[in-house]
């Protein structure tokens, strides 16, 4: 079987993922995903996982994540890992859609650009006073 390279993205995050024949090791930036913190998001990555059941079992990740905060790198691993698998097996697409399409599809919502004379934030004014 030949290297599955696959990408995902969610806000600024952007994880890599290599898949190969192995023993069933996930690596994120060299860490072991048991070892990954927090819990809540460990159990987020593994969705994809747990929905392929034993089509995973005998697979190996390597992945690379960079960018973006806990949730939003959680959520581009969780992509990059469930298009990985639906590269190695067709019939996942399905029951990953029937589950939740972010495992295949990317969420393309970013951060709003800063206006001018707005203190910062996208949307709030500077209050103008008539009196």
């Amino acid at each position: 079987m030949k290297n599955i390279n696959t990408s995902g993205k969610r806000k600024r995050a952007v994880a890599r993922a290599t898949l190969k024949e192995g023993k069933g090791r996930i690596t994120i930036n060299n860490k072991d995903l048991d070892y990954y913190e927090p819990e809540m998001y460990r159990l987020r990555i593994m969705e994809p996982l747990m929905l392929a059941g034993d089509t995973a079992k005998n697979l190996d990740f390597r992945i690379n994540v960079f960018g973006g905060g806990y949730a939003s790198q959680a959520d581009a691993i969780r992509l990059s890992i469930g298009r990985a698998l639906v590269k190695h097996n067709a019939k996942l697409k399905q029951v990953f859609l029937d589950y939740d399409r972010q495992i295949l599809v990317a969420d393309i919502r970013r951060k709003e650009s800063s206006k001018p004379n707005s203190h910062g934030q996208a949307r709030a004014k500077r209050q103008k006073s008539y009196r």
